[in-house]
């Protein structure tokens, strides 16, 4: 006899009050272990942003602790680059509060601009997300999730988002990231460093200018005897891999095309540094 999973918990309701001062205005979204939600903040007598775990998924503690320490760095960070938060709760749910942000994620312009951006927009988104990412790096932090969803973008100022994989350099999980804009390293497992980072800048001045990646993420192809093993194993192709040279697909700058396929080197040794690519950027920006 099957078994039925019981359906996750609704959202809380507009009007609830999860935690002392805040007061939901809606539901923003449910992720796959997140609830998200517009909030009113009544100190601040503005709205906000407020992140709990889902209710079928507060009982993992590793997920209690991973959005705890993600708001309790926000909280203590402060860059232009970097979004903020203002407050952090252990009870009655680990919940935190961030500002609202009133752009919107590259994901979604890129998903409704009729032509791709210009080469001087690229340079300088890339070289806001190597301030950020050298603030991080100063602090023992490497971030490993950069992609467009996280960054958000009003005005040609770019905000960094999501520190929920973050962590110091050293020895990490195979896979962890998320498999179209993780490094050959991330998707192996093993060592990580600074140049995990730079692939993810790279990757997302890629798919920036070009409006597309530079590897397929679907699945590879299966034999009869891999079906009836069960559900396929996930595949990394930039472990396997090199990406194309960005001018394959788009002829922008030499100067400014070379600083981004130096990120999507696959040696993490061979990169540059972050200091040296926002110099690159800034030479090709000029």
């Amino acid at each position: 006899m099957s078994v039925t999973a019981a359906p996750a918990a609704p959202p809380l309701a507009p009007g609830a009050r999860p935690v002392p001062g805040y007061r939901i205005l809606a539901h923003l979204t449910r992720t796959g272990w997140l609830d998200v939600y517009d909030t009113w903040s009544e100190e601040r007598a503005c709205r906000c942003v407020l992140k709990v775990v889902r209710p079928d998924r507060r009982g993992e503690e590793r997920l209690r602790a991973r959005l705890l320490r993600e708001g309790r760095w926000l909280r203590e960070f402060t860059h232009p680059h970097l979004t903020r938060a203002y407050d952090t709760f252990e009870s009655p749910e680990p919940t935190v509060v961030l500002e609202t942000l009133t752009g919107e994620t590259l994901a979604h312009l890129l998903g409704r601009l009729r032509r791709r951006p210009a080469a001087a927009d690229v340079a300088l988104l890339g070289m806001q997300l190597c301030s950020a990412i050298h603030y991080l790096h100063g602090r023992d932090l490497l971030h490993l999730d950069l992609k467009p969803s996280n960054v958000v973008v009003e005005r040609g100022h770019a905000k960094v988002l999501d520190l929920s994989v973050a962590r110091p350099p050293g020895p990490a999980p195979a896979g962890l990231g998320t498999c179209c804009y993780l490094s050959p390293e991330q998707a192996r497992g093993g060592p990580l460093t600074a140049a995990a980072d730079v692939w993810g800048i790279g990757i997302t001045l890629f798919e920036f200018a070009c409006d597309e990646l530079p590897f397929d993420c679907g699945r590879p192809p299966q034999t009869p005897d891999d079906r009836a093993a069960g559900s396929p194993q996930e595949w990394f192709p930039q472990a396997e891999q090199s990406a194309p040279p960005v001018r394959s697909l788009r002829r922008l700058p030499a100067a400014l095309a070379a600083a981004v396929d130096a990120c999507l080197r696959p040696e993490a040794a061979a990169r540059p540094t972050v200091t040296e690519l926002a110099s690159a950027l800034e030479a090709a920006l000029d």
